[in-house]
């Protein structure tokens, strides 16, 4: 929870994502008790819940605690990103996800798939009850992650993917997502345009922060530290940005062998040592750095209070988090 700390110190925050909670487990509802209990399943499993934080908190700017609809909004970005992870895991045939059984490997690929389905259905609903401002961003922002996963797909096992590739990648999918997150927040609590543009873009910059220190701990991070497998993006042939880095740092011998193909499992660990050896995930610690001072930087022009304070604090913590 180290990236929603600062968030987390908020008057009303702790009480409103308890709202945030409820609300989900009322969304994953349905007639079917099986659907019910397939897409109720990560929500239970639990989570940072960092994209309704920082939509509660965006809104805290005009008023605090939440609004009806300022919680129905962080219900709905979250309920994306639940339904995202469900068909990501499908993709790269997870058998985990936050220490849990994965619903791919608990249930198999076509419920998760519907599973996840059903999770963005009820956030276009709910979304759609927060009007046609809301909606359309909702869509379009289902819309770009969906074109950042295939981009990314395109590319697996590809050494030559390069910086820009990756940047473009991340930028349709984290960023784009959490800068909707900041800005369904501004909207539902009715702040005015400038003060909204300023969350919006501060949300893309921090998700580009968020993306990069999550790609560094695939390499750096242990499996309990993570919650699912440590390397499973090198062993999808997803070269991130640390990767990318220690290609073009030198990398040896024994790393440019071992990319460009599927990996043996007993060579996951020597893969991650490797990308760790030659300064390419401090490289990459230091552009997620540079995001967040971006991020910081957009909030000027929300001001100086508490919030500001706190948002701006949420993306200096998530590269002082990384485990060294």
């Amino acid at each position: 929870m180290a990236a929603v700390g600062s968030l987390l110190r908020l008057p009303h925050i702790t009480d409103d994502l308890e709202r945030v909670e409820a609300q989900l487990r009322a969304s994953a509802q349905s007639d079917d008790a099986f659907l019910t209990q397939v897409a109720s399943h990560l929500i239970e499993a639990g989570g940072k819940r960092l994209r309704p934080a920082l939509a509660l908190a965006s809104g805290y700017l005009a008023r605090s605690p939440a609004s009806d609809e300022m919680v129905m909004g962080a219900v709905a970005v979250e309920l994306v990103h639940l339904g995202s992870l469900y068909h990501d895991d499908v993709m790269d045939e997870a058998a985990t996800r936050r220490g849990v059984p994965s619903v791919n490997a608990r249930w198999g690929n076509l419920v998760a798939i519907l599973a996840g389905d059903y999770l963005l259905a009820r956030a276009s609903e709910l979304a759609a009850s927060l009007g046609g401002e809301v909606s359309r961003l909702l869509a379009a922002t289902i819309g770009s992650l969906c074109e950042g996963q295939v981009s990314e797909l395109q590319q697996v096992f590809d050494v030559r993917r390069s910086e820009d590739d990756y940047l473009s990648a991340i930028s349709r999918k984290t960023a784009a997502l959490m800068s909707a997150s900041c800005r369904i927040g501004a909207l539902t609590a009715g702040l005015d345009a400038a003060r909204v543009e300023a969350l919006t873009d501060y949300g893309r910059r921090l998700g580009m922060a968020f993306q990069i220190v999550d790609d560094v701990l695939d390499v750096v991070a242990t499996e309990e530290q993570l919650g699912k497998p440590a390397g499973n993006d090198l062993v999808e042939g997803v070269y991130t940005l640390p990767v990318i880095r220690a290609i073009a740092n030198g990398g040896g011998a024994e790393l440019r062998d071992l990319l460009g193909r599927p990996v043996e499992q007993g060579d996951v660990e020597r893969l991650r040592a490797l990308v760790r050896a030659n300064g390419a995930v401090g490289e990459a610690c230091d552009v997620a750095r540079g995001y967040a001072a971006e991020a910081a930087a957009s909030l000027v022009a929300v001001g100086d209070g508490q919030v500001a304070q706190a948002l701006a604090a949420v993306g200096s913590s998530l590269v002082d988090g990384i485990p060294t």
